[in-house]
């Protein structure tokens, strides 16, 4: 058997060891352990943020995205959706006009996110499950009809079933309106269309209090575009990876005109900053655990006195220095890992219990989920293990050398 680890097993399981040695030992596990347990546990929870915003964000935006690198808008021409459509992988292309417009219904008025899409959008079936009211339609019986998000509706105070008032969408015209008398000015310099309100979704709030989806032909004429896009939204075959469509449509496409984005980089500065309160999360918690292992500092600097006449008796018998420094490096690993070890199975039935339970509540009615999620990565546990490994060699090195240092002549 390893010596040095003998003989740390048996300091650390020594009865005869002075009590407050012992005291500050255990004060030193339970430090590591509550510190491990809480740095896994938020650690996950950031995690299952991490996955909610993706998975919410999801629903509603697409697989891939074409967006023009410089500018607003880019010309769909009918021979680009033609390439595009012809990409292994691809399986509907919807063509998009987004802006900002102001939405009347009666006396109330909002800035809303207008969102022009063709008719296959319907075939991407990102909010057949999002509908709470009517339809997932754009145009019946030749009517054009809007898709709004939950939000909208309570600001503007909408009744869907209500086919008496439409809703009035306007936008800015480039000049002025020269035509004759004009007394109101949102005509004079406002472009103006109406439109049914239609099917009532509800996904995210971000999306739910500021979306109005219509036919693409209507924001067409609305923005006084001609063949003009802000965005190409597809949507991939089954069993077909993301990144490979990805692939191809980057080649295919000039990268100094057109930017392909997946669903994470639609949203890449959002799933940026997660990651990076993750990081200081992760070395604050690094810190509690430095500033928790001082104890270990402070026990096994205290044992390594009490222990001179030990450590001379080993001198005597052949020792050397190397062998006394592995034994108190010993003795800190041991404090460290039973106190990581416990912290480890603490955190992982924490998240057992609030991925199953749901014991800590989000306390937001608006929620998308009713508990904080959670979820356990192996990377997780890995750097956590690499912080206390490190830890515990910087709090036992000192001591170790302390030890190593004992002079036989004066302890014998």
């Amino acid at each position: 058997m390893n010596f040095p680890l003998l003989v740390a097993r048996r300091y650390f399981r020594s009865k005869k060891k002075k009590n407050f040695i012992q005291v500050i030992s255990n004060i030193s596990m339970i430090g590591v352990a509550v510190g491990t347990m809480a740095l896994i546990v938020v650690l996950s929870v950031f995690n299952g943020l991490e996955d909610l915003i993706k998975e919410s964000k999801s629903t509603f935006d697409p697989e891939i995205k074409i967006v023009p690198t410089i500018g607003k808008t880019f010309v769909a021409t009918d021979s680009l959706l033609t390439l595009i459509r012809q990409i292994e992988g691809v399986d509907v292309v919807t063509e998009v006009i987004e802006d900002n417009a102001m939405a009347r219904y009666q006396d109330a008025s909002m800035i809303v996110k207008m969102k022009g899409v063709t008719d296959n959008f319907m075939e991407q079936q990102r909010l057949e499950q999002a509908m709470v009211h009517g339809d997932l339609a754009l145009k019946k019986d030749g009517i054009n009809y809007a898709i709004m998000g939950r939000g909208v509706q309570y600001t503007l105070s909408i009744a869907p079933s209500n086919e008496f008032y439409a809703m009035q969408l306007f936008t800015p015209r480039q000049t002025a309106s020269t035509g004759g008398f004009n007394p109101d000015p949102m005509t004079r310099y406002f472009r103006r269309k109406n439109i049914m309100p239609g099917g009532i979704f509800a996904n995210e709030k971000e999306y739910d209090a500021s979306y109005v989806i219509v036919p693409i032909d209507f924001a067409q004429d609305l923005f006084g575009y001609d063949r003009e896009r802000t965005a190409l939204e597809i949507k991939t075959k089954e069993d077909t990876k993301i990144s490979s469509v990805e692939r191809r449509l980057e080649k295919l496409l000039d990268a100094s005109a057109y930017d392909v984005l997946n669903s994470d980089e639609q949203h890449a500065s959002l799933l940026r900053a997660v990651k990076w309160e993750k990081l200081f999360v992760y070395i604050t918690f690094s810190f509690i655990l430095a500033i928790a292992s001082f104890n270990i500092f402070f026990s096994l600097s205290m044992l390594a006195i009490d222990k001179r006449k030990d450590i001379a008796m080993l001198f005597a018998m052949g020792a050397n220095q190397r062998t006394v420094k592995s034994i108190f490096m010993m003795e800190g690993t041991l404090i460290a890992l039973i106190g990581a070890g416990s912290g480890l199975i603490g955190a992982i039935i924490v998240c057992w219990v609030q991925q199953t339970f749901g014991v800590v509540s989000m306390g937001m009615q608006t929620a998308i989920v009713d508990a904080y999620p959670v979820k356990m990565e192996v990377a997780d546990f890995l750097f956590t293990a690499l912080s206390i490994s490190l830890i515990t060699f910087l709090a036992s090195y000192r001591p170790a050398i302390i030890a190593a240092r004992t002079d036989v002549k004066d302890f014998l």
